[in-house]
């Protein structure tokens, strides 16, 4: 299948936090009308950019044909049934939800509204992790054995509503999502999950500084450890993988000179957020709300899907309650209590 045009964008962005910068770039690349509401921002937003700022989601879903949602954690259930209920396709950044019988609960409004809703897992669309993806597809290093992830970056726990794990579900749902992704989308369905933080979390506040470990089995036999660290503020952003196999291994670390290199943005150092860019390769992010632009008109259905972010959220899940228990979670009998801890 062909992709379709996607001249005549008009999209609906809902936040104007740090994210929004980089989801609003890419879309005036791709040449769209871009309206923003948001709480707070959204004038200053949308001066910076050339953007139209809306003052309710109503007059918002009137005008565009999808919603991009990039508030915090705990909005965008609230925010994507709103535009379900108002017949928009919805793409929302990671997580879907904070609980996996809520980001199930939107699939199935959206489902039976007949939209769709995407989540904005981007680590999908760097370079380097697609293509350790299609490299294990094609079986360019044999059965996948062991595989490790990692991702740390300057902590946004020190200020704003990162520290509340009820609104952001701490440093696993927030940071390692993407690598609980990716070890799935790689590796293969889970079979079970053992996870430890240091610290740990007290009375449902996350700790500044913390480092979480987690283990997943997948069913193909292989093992994935995922290691998430929110370090001192101004720590360099880096991230990587170790995929080894029966007859090869991939790797790939941000740290190294390996031709792909990520780096904190401007002010990124104040430890509100922290986004990798690349530097000589195409926006991932760019790369991504094409794809899903494309896919929302018509086109090839996209490399993640609303069953993706609701699994990513599942194992997030999984590894909270491993922490609390100190035991491993058998995935084929695990049933989340949607509780923050």
């Amino acid at each position: 299948m062909s992709e379709p045009e996607l001249t005549g964008l008009t999209v609906g962005l809902i936040g104007a936090g740090n994210i929004a910068h980089v989801h609003v770039a890419a879309w005036k690349a791709l040449g769209a009308r871009v309206l923003v509401h948001s709480h707070a921002g959204a004038a200053e937003l949308a001066a910076q950019y050339g953007l139209e700022a809306v003052d309710s989601l109503p007059a918002l879903f009137a005008e565009v044909e999808f919603v991009d949602i990039v508030t915090p954690s705990a909005t965008h259930k609230e925010i994507t049934l709103a535009a379900i209920e108002a017949g928009r396709d919805v793409i929302c950044e990671k997580p879907l939800t904070l609980t996996a019988a809520d980001s199930r609960e939107l699939s199935e409004a959206a489902a039976a509204a007949g939209v769709r809703i995407y989540p904005a897992h981007v680590v999908r669309f760097f370079p380097a992790y697609a293509a350790a993806h299609a490299a294990v597809l094609d079986g360019r290093i044999g059965q996948v054995a062991v595989a490790r992830f990692f991702r740390a970056a300057s902590t946004p726990a020190a200020r704003g509503w990162y520290r509340d794990v009820a609104r952001s579900g701490g440093v696993i749902m927030d940071l390692m999502v993407h690598d609980l992704d990716q070890a799935r989308w790689i590796c293969g369905e889970v079979t079970s999950v053992y996870a430890a933080q240091s610290p740990p979390s007290v009375d449902g506040i996350s700790p500044v500084n913390v480092a979480a470990h987690v283990t997943l089995t997948h069913e193909g036999g292989a093992i994935s450890q995922l290691r998430a660290t929110w370090g001192a503020e101004g720590t360099e952003f880096r991230s990587g993988f170790s995929i080894a196999g029966a007859t090869g291994v991939l790797e790939y670390s941000s740290a190294e000179d390996t031709g792909f290199a990520e780096e904190l943005q401007d002010d990124a150092s104040t430890g509100d957020l922290l986004i990798p860019s690349s530097t000589l390769y195409e926006s991932p992010y760019l790369t991504q709300l094409r794809e899903l632009a494309s896919a929302l008109r018509g086109g090839p259905e996209p490399r993640v899907v609303a069953d993706d972010g609701i699994a990513a959220v599942y194992l997030a899940e999984a590894a909270r309650e491993s922490m609390t228990t100190g035991r491993a979670v058998d995935m084929s009998t695990f049933t989340p209590s949607g509780a923050s801890a």
